[in-house]
């Protein structure tokens, strides 16, 4: 295998609050093999010397939709699914490069998409999937306004970010065939949400027979269930239910953060989404009803990180964005930057992400026998966040599997 020595680098290694003081860092193929002294140089093939800039652990985004390539969702699913797959390409490859080393799909990518980048088709992150999430008819999967039947949609219940299914025996056998097909976790929706035509934010969704069975399900296969979920009720009634990550959340109260810290559950807030249609939502294609809705949960992002990290929840790191809005993805940290310090956010998109994920210590880290996935900063990120805004040119180089790709 071919070795590479990073020599003086400081590290943040996404678990510490502060950078060690300058070592060398040698890669062994696609993993790290060895954190050694300035002064140790053992033997490798490239020798880098990084003049003291950053190295840290490769951003993970832990909601991510790479099909979503229209922020028009109901026109994204009347569009041939081979034509969609090929709008994901230069998603994940814009990813990739804004410094993303792994994504987590939480609906629409499959196993087909997360082959393609496997075996190098696409240069892009490492991708985690759970095929379609499951929406009850009339949910926030389901894409049909008012005054469609599902003959006028032409999709039968099976569109390409989520799928319609009622009753417990449809849901567990939808659940099954998810695993089947490789699926790193599944995916729910168990409130109302902004993006979808015909159901109030605050509906709770699926009965908990329904939701018990995917949990199961779940947990035979050892993965975990996702909920979307935004209000209080919906959230304590989906980690009550054996639900393990709450997606936005944006509604969440005192109550229900005790509720998911208890449980160990966590919360992946996704501020990125709601700024960036506030921003562009109309000239980059938006519907309206997605617009009309969206005053209901952006004012309260901010304040549900708030509650959750004071009630100790274990917040992840999202984005949720969709069409030309990818663009967007790093002005997360802006955004939580403004409630949290630099080390909780960075936490939350390396070793939190890493643990939702089921990859702690090999992914998220910048430790011996971690998977060589690297950022290289101008600068120290603990003390300035903006070098990872979306604006900063800070990020001097990106490393993915012991290769650098940027």
């Amino acid at each position: 295998m071919t070795r590479t020595l990073l020599r003086n680098a400081r590290i943040f290694d996404g678990v510490n609050d502060r950078l060690s003081a300058p070592r060398g860092l040698l890669i062994d193929g696609d993993r790290i093999a060895a954190l050694v002294a300035e002064d140790d140089v053992p033997a490798a093939d490239t020798v880098i010397d990084l003049e003291g800039r950053t190295v840290m652990p490769g951003l993970i985004d832990a909601h991510f939709h790479a099909y979503a390539s229209s922020a028009d969702l109901v026109a994204l699913e009347r569009m041939p699914p081979t034509y969609v797959a090929q709008t994901a390409r230069p998603i994940l490859e814009g990813a990739l490069a804004r410094g993303f080393t792994t994504l987590r799909d939480v609906g629409g990518a499959d196993y087909g998409m997360w082959r393609a980048l496997e075996e190098g088709l696409i240069q892009g992150p490492r991708l985690f999937y759970c095929g379609r999430a499951f929406s009850q008819t009339g949910g926030h999967g389901d894409p049909r306004p008012p005054h469609e039947d599902e003959h006028v949609c032409g999709c039968a219940g099976h569109g390409l970010i989520a799928e319609r299914v009622d009753g417990v025996d449809a849901i567990r056998r939808a659940a099954r065939e998810s695993l089947r097909k490789g699926a790193h976790h599944l995916k729910i929706f168990v409130s109302g949400g902004i993006a979808s035509p015909s159901d109030p934010i605050w509906m709770v969704q699926f009965a908990e027979d329904e939701i018990l069975a995917v949990v199961e399900e779940a947990r035979r296969r050892r993965v975990y269930v996702a909920a979307h979920a935004y209000t209080a009720e919906t959230i304590s009634r989906a980690v009550r239910l054996g639900v393990r990550t709450i997606e936005h959340g944006n509604l969440i109260d005192r109550e229900a953060a005790q509720v998911v810290a208890a449980a160990g559950a966590y919360v992946v807030p996704t501020l990125a989404t709601y700024e960036a249609f506030r921003r562009s939502g109309r000239e980059d294609g938006a519907p309206p009803h997605l617009m009309a809705k969206l005053d209901e949960v952006y004012g309260q992002g901010l304040d549900a990180v708030r509650i959750c990290r004071e009630a100790g929840v274990k917040l992840g790191f999202g984005t949720d964005l969709l069409g030309p809005m990818h663009r967007h993805q790093r002005d997360e940290f802006r955004l939580r930057g403004q409630v949290e310090t630099p080390f909780q956010v960075l936490n939350s998109a390396t070793a939190v992400n890493a643990e939702i994920l089921g990859m702690a210590g090999q992914l998220g880290t910048v430790a011996p026998g971690a998977f060589a996935d690297l950022l290289v900063i101008d600068g120290d990120p603990l003390a300035d966040l903006s070098l990872l805004f979306e604006a900063s040119e800070a990020l001097h180089s990106v490393w993915k599997a012991g290769r650098r790709v940027h």
